[in-house]
């Protein structure tokens, strides 16, 4: 329970992995050393690479912002959302799997939150007739509880 009362029985951010805030903050680096050598005695390289790490702030974090939640009956990735009732098979995928449904084996219907630094995801068929989603497919750090979580949450809303 949260501290509103509702039953949360997943919950994640699929927040980047800190080798990308390094490596950012590194490209950020080579931009302010490149400007300081061509513009020396300026403010404006200061100014440009401030604004530079506040951009790349805010775009990691955005793209890191996705969530993945089971709660009240409902299952969330990012922005979509469905009731765990119009849930049907659920699978926890390793990397392979992740990579075979994901690229090869892939349906233009699905809908897919997949981030590229997480190999492993959960594969979950959509039992709703009048849905023209096949399956979703959502990258997770922990595929296992959350498919756990999914099944859970489907046979105790079933019926």
């Amino acid at each position: 329970m949260n501290d509103g009362g509702a039953r949360v029985d997943y919950h994640e951010r699929l927040g980047v992995p800190l080798r990308w805030w390094a490596q950012g903050t590194m490209l950020v680096a080579s931009l302010w050393i490149a400007m300081i050598v061509a513009i020396p005695d300026q403010p404006l390289p200061w100014v440009l690479t401030g604004l530079a790490l506040a951009l790349l702030a805010a775009c990691l974090y955005w793209y890191g912002d996705a969530r993945v939640e089971v709660r009240d009956g409902w299952f969330r990735a990012g922005r979509a959302r469905i009731e765990v009732r119009h849930l049907g098979d659920v699978a926890a995928l390793d990397a392979k799997e992740t990579w075979r449904v994901a690229g090869p084996d892939a349906d233009v219907r699905a809908f897919l939150l997949m981030r590229p630094y997480l190999r492993r995801a959960v594969r979950v068929q959509i039992s709703d007739r009048a849905d023209p989603t096949p399956y979703w497919l959502v990258s997770s750090r922990h595929p296992e509880a959350l498919a756990g979580a999914l099944k859970a949450a489907r046979s105790g809303h079933a019926g």
